[in-house]
Formats: structure tokens, sequence, C-alpha cells
């Protein structure tokens, strides 16, 4: 039998120096954060930075042969691998990260997410890691913000990550560390009361949708996704502490070329209503390089998820401005040359809006879920605009927020013909919320809809042409607009509230006109309540 055959000094000297590196890695880490003392925090620190961690040579390259806008090219490049993190170094020693986007042969077309601006052909040198992008998460990232690529900024400490995450989908198991599967996924049936009339009456949003507020420039968006986040829950409290209690409850909030106003006005009001401890921010403003918007709502979901399904906490995910994002795509697509499609904007933009809008919801055997609430503003009002009409191909519904309401001093201004909640039927009725509220929704809608028609009938023939029950239908239209829709920034009114201001207008018309609602359902509540 031969004897193994002893390996050289060299070798030895090698493994050893290795070692030595590794262990003092774990040691420093474990020492900066407890000062010697390895707590359960620092422990899962360093697990999860050792975690899928693979020892293999990195290239480095100075062979940058030309930038295009938010792209830079490298000739001669090894093995490049697609949507691999390359580390650039610039003369001056500044350090930035980009993502291989494209591979043609040798060449390597890499997104700069920090920007373009000062990088040297000749002089800058490209290091490539062989792992993809991976952001840190933790339960502390509450109450933290953070900017477009996931860096603290809020001078804080350093958050200790309890695991790295691909940006792309998070893993739902962590034993086996397979991707979601849809076929886990649970159909919402939780209606979530947003203390808003014109959603909780007309277009109930149910826990684990996603649906987008299409808005534009000048209208206040911003205030309703802020009183979403104020008043958000339940309906029913379940008797289960653990999972719907205040404490389970968080917001993932992403700005995408926001300006300075809009990041403070949320922060602010996170701030004066005690929710900012269970809040986690990120921030991409106007002036930050565009090319880092393409992430940032990435890099939110990622951590949605993470809080959501590892976490099981209820997450409210806002991703506001939506259409910042798809002008930053705009631009790496026109970079890259490609054909573009309507409007100058990339043919895949649908598949690239699904990537993000599709990791809501919830999961089988999971507590936590993801409800999303992204906010797009439609250039010129125009709701065919391709960023809003795909936008509505992939959401469930959508909250329109109208310009003419807007004008009209009608807070909020949501328009409740052309908005949807295509979930609504799931998340309302006996049991859920009461069960006279999807008849009471229907004549609602039916009443505003012939409401608006006389008024327009009004405009060319004149009221003394309209018949008696034209001019109930005006007296509609004006308390609907008046008492259901419009509303304080902080009135939080419950579903049932709403059902009783909805059954109050509908006592304008006499019982016979009333044809959506059964006779059983008039009989119990048309009668005024003593």
């Amino acid at each position: 039998m031969r004897s193994p055959v002893a390996p050289s000094p060299e070798v030895n000297m090698a493994f050893r120096v290795l070692k030595g590196m590794v262990s003092g890695a774990v040691n420093e880490i474990s020492s900066a954060v407890t000062g010697g003392n390895k707590t359960a925090a620092s422990r899962e620190h360093v697990l999860a930075v050792n975690r899928d961690y693979i020892s293999q040579p990195r290239l480095t390259y100075k062979t940058v042969s030309g930038v295009n806008g938010p792209l830079v090219i490298l000739d001669q490049v090894k093995f490049p691998k697609y949507a691999e993190i390359v580390h650039l170094t610039l003369p001056d020693g500044t350090k930035r990260s980009g993502q291989v986007l494209e591979v043609i042969g040798s060449k390597a077309v890499v997104q700069v997410f920090e920007g373009t601006s000062g990088i040297d052909a000749k002089k800058t040198s490209c290091e490539f890691t062989g792992d993809i992008l991976r952001t840190p998460v933790s339960e502390d990232m509450l109450g933290r913000v953070f900017n477009g690529s996931g860096k603290p900024i809020d001078k804080g400490p350093t958050v200790l990550a309890e695991d790295y995450l691909d940006i792309m989908g998070q893993p739902i198991n962590p034993q086996c560390r397979q991707p979601i599967n849809p076929q886990c996924r649970i159909y919402p049936e939780e209606m979530i009361q947003t203390g808003i009339s014109a959603i909780d009456g007309m277009n109930s949003i149910a826990r684990g949708q996603k649906i987008p507020i299409f808005s534009a420039a000048g209208l206040p968006h911003n205030e309703i996704a802020a009183q979403i986040c104020r008043q958000a829950g339940l309906v029913r409290k379940s008797k289960d502490v653990m999972d719907y209690s205040d404490d389970n409850f968080a917001i993932v909030f992403a700005a995408m070329g926001v300006n300075m106003e809009t990041a403070r006005f949320f922060k602010s009001d996170f701030e004066e209503n005690g929710s900012m401890d269970n809040v986690c921010l990120f921030l991409n403003l106007a002036n930050d390089p565009t090319i880092e918007r393409i992430i940032t709502p990435r890099l939110a979901l990622t951590s949605a998820e993470y809080l959501a399904y590892q976490c099981e906490k209820h997450v409210l995910v806002i991703l506001t401005d939506m259409s910042s994002y798809a002008e930053a795509l705009r631009e790496v697509s026109a970079a890259r040359e490609e054909v573009p499609g309507r409007r100058g904007f990339p043919g895949y933009m649908y598949t690239d809006l699904a990537t993000i809008y599709e990791r809501a919801g919830r999961v089988e055997g999971r507590n936590g879920s993801i409800t999303q609430i992204p906010i797009l503003t439609m250039p010129n009002d125009d709701i065919t605009h391709p960023i809003p009409d795909l936008t509505g191909y992939i959401t469930e519904g959508q909250i329109y927020v109208d310009r003419q309401l807007h004008n009209r001093q009608i807070y909020p201004p949501i328009n409740v013909l052309p908005s949807l909640s295509r979930l609504m039927k799931s998340a309302i009725g006996e049991g859920m919320t009461r069960k006279d509220h999807s008849d009471v929704s229907n004549q609602l809608y039916a009443c505003y809809a012939i409401g608006k028609d006389v008024q327009a009938m009004k405009a060319v023939v004149g009221e003394e042409a309209l018949t008696s029950d034209d001019l109930l239908y005006l007296e509609f239209l004006q308390k609907f607009e008046k008492n259901f829709i419009s509303q304080g920034a902080y009135d939080n009114r419950t579903v049932f509230e709403t059902l009783d201001i909805g059954w109050q207008l509908l006592r304008i018309f006499p019982k016979e006109m009333l044809k959506r609602i059964p006779q059983s359902t008039l009989a119990e509540f048309y009668p005024r309540l003593k």
C-alpha cells in the first residue's frame, strides 16, 4: 500500500497563511462588534458573511475600451459571466461597482451603478468578482435610511447582516435555498383597511395585492401614500397577536429620482406619527446617478422579502416614482443601442416591470405578506403612455388620481370610475367586511356614472330640460364627491363608517331606483338607523 505524498513546505506555508487570513477576518468582525465577546448577533453576522462563499482568484483588468453613458466596455476579458459584479477603481482611488449586462466573446459590457463620470479608459482597473449582486439584510434595517445602492446614509451604526441575498429574488426555505415557487402562493383574501372611503368602499385592497397609484405631476399622490401608511390595518383583528399586532407591521419605502422635498416629506411624516422604527427607507434622489435607480427597487423588495418570509412581518412596499425607473431603463437601452419600442422605451420593459411587481403576495406556510403600492406619474396625464399601460397589465388594478377633482379642492382626488381593484371580490363580504359591501359598491358606481352622464347632458340642454330622476342623480353626484370621496388627510374612517355614508347617499333615491341591491338587503339597511 502506497503512502500518501507529503505536501511540499511551500504548499504548507501557503495553506497556513490562507487559514490565518480567514480566521483573522472572522476574529476582526467579531471583535469589532462585541469587543471580543461573540454575541448571537455577531455569530449570525459571521455565518452570513461566510455562507455560500467560494474562494477563487479574482482577475483585474485595465482594458477599458470605451465609455458610453452609464456603460463601460472592456476588451480581452477571460470568461466573463452575465450579471457578474465588477469593482472599478478610478485613478484617484474612488471605488465603484457595476454589473455585467452583456457578453460578446471576450468583450464585456458593464453598467456602473454610481455613474461613469471621471472614468479614465487607460488608468481605471476593473476587478471581476465572480459573484452576483447580493445585499445584506437584517431586521435591524428597520428605522434606518439607505441610499439607492443600499449603503447607510443616516450616520448610524453599521447594520450587521443576518444574510446576504440575491437582489433578483429571495429563497423562501433557508435550508434548501430554493427560489419562490409560484404554486406556493396563497390567494390574497384579507382586506386592508386604509381609512380612505374611495379605496375601502369602492376599490378594496387585499393583503398581498399589488395596486399602483396612477398620478401626475402636481397631484397629491405622496400625501395619499403617506395616509395609507398611517392608517393601514386589517378590518377585523385576529386573536393571533403575533400575526396581526402593530409590532408585526413594517414599511419599506423606495424613492427613485425624487427631489429632496419629497424624501423629507415621507421621512418627517413617518417620524411625526411614531412609525419610523418600523420603516426602512431607500432614497435615490434626483441628483443621484440615474443608473442607480435600476437596483433601488430590487434592493427594497429583497429587504421586504426577508422581513416578510423570514421575520414573518406584514410589509407594505411603496415604490415612487416608477416613471423615473422606466426612464433609467430607457437610458441603459439607448446606450446599448437596442431597437427602441414605443416612445423610445425598450421592448422588454413589460418583462422588466413584471420582475418587480410580481414580487408581491403571500406564500403558503408563512405568516408574512408583501403588499405593493407603486406610484407612477403619467406624462401629460396620459393613461395610454407605455409606463401606466404596461403597469396596468401586470398589477391587480389601479388607483386613479384625477386632476379635475384636485382643481376643485377635493382631497383625496381619487376618481373611482377609472379606478379598479381586481381582488376586491375576494376581500369583502360577510365574515370579512359586511354582507352589503358588494351591493352598495355596485350601486354607488352605477349612480355616480349616471350622474356624470346627466352632468354632461345638463351642459348641453340646460337644467330646465332635466327630469326629476335626473335631478336626483345630480344631487347624488354633488353629495358623493363632497361627503364620500372628500375627507381629511387625518380622517381615518372604518369600512363600516364608509358603508353607512354610502347608505346615506343612496337614500336620496326611492327604493325602486336602487336596482342593483337585492330586496332583502334593502329591507335590512335602507330604513334610516335610529
